[in-house]
């Protein structure tokens, strides 16, 4: 009897901190794309709740390596949320705008060494924070409130210009979600991209639903609090 070949898909590896940990939710935008691409390509979800681009930089290795790189799609790197932090209310998680830029090539960098172009690779801007409805959150664990969208923006901005940089694609969350001067925050885990389709682009439907809620983290299953704790893998230097 003849053997039968082995379908291997190709992978698209979502790659970030809690906004993408908490993409396959329902109607998360990782499910979103996962569902979009069945039967063509596996998506797999490699978030980590509560990580920085510092963070990020230090694993990436674990997870993609140079065997697999070849059978990959596509990448999404999605920090920001995080290291925009502000650094006297949260300097566990928040990294310098420098630094942050720095780790973003870091990882574009090695991701093309391992065998992945840049042109596979989808840099994720921050989305825009909402502060009244984040400082509530901030309030409810007893510390005050630690991000600002006008920070967030700039991280985007170091996001938009490290993707120039290492010719790799970029979504701007940021910019797209106040395009039209009404600011539309990610609800809780990103669920509100799920507007955000495989080529790259939120549909401009859903970005006028009420799905860009207030942006609500992990806090209500606890993965993640706005006191921050330290590095979540012990591997902060």
């Amino acid at each position: 009897m003849s053997k039968c070949k082995s379908l291997i898909w190709p992978k698209v590896i979502l790659f970030g901190d809690s906004i993408t940990q908490g993409s396959f939710q329902a109607n998360g935008w990782g499910s979103a794309i996962a569902d979009k691409l069945a039967r063509k390509c596996d998506v797999l979800n490699r978030g980590l709740s509560g990580y920085n681009s510092r963070w990020g930089r230090i694993v990436l290795p674990r997870m993609v390596n140079e065997e697999e790189a070849g059978n990959i799609a596509a990448v999404t790197v999605f920090f920001g949320a995080n290291d925009c932090a502000l650094q006297d209310k949260n300097s566990q998680q928040h990294v310098p705008l420098d630094e942050y830029s720095e780790n973003l090539k870091a990882i574009s960098k090695y991701l093309t060494a391992a065998g992945v172009p840049a042109g596979k690779v989808i840099f994720i801007t921050p989305p825009p924070i909402h502060e009244a409805a984040w400082e509530k959150e901030c309030k409810l664990k007893g510390c005050p409130l630690n991000r600002l969208n006008s920070v967030a923006g700039q991280y985007a901005q170091a996001c938009v210009q490290a993707a120039s940089h290492c010719g790799a694609d970029v979504l701007d969350l940021w910019t797209l979600m106040q395009k039209d001067g009404q600011q539309r925050t990610a609800g809780q885990h990103g669920r509100s991209t799920g507007g955000m389709m495989p080529g790259g682009a939120p549909t401009e439907q859903n970005n006028r639903e009420d799905a860009w809620e207030a942006r609500r983290w992990t806090t209500e299953q606890n993965e993640w609090d706005p006191q921050c704790r330290a590095d979540p893998a012990g591997t902060q230097k």
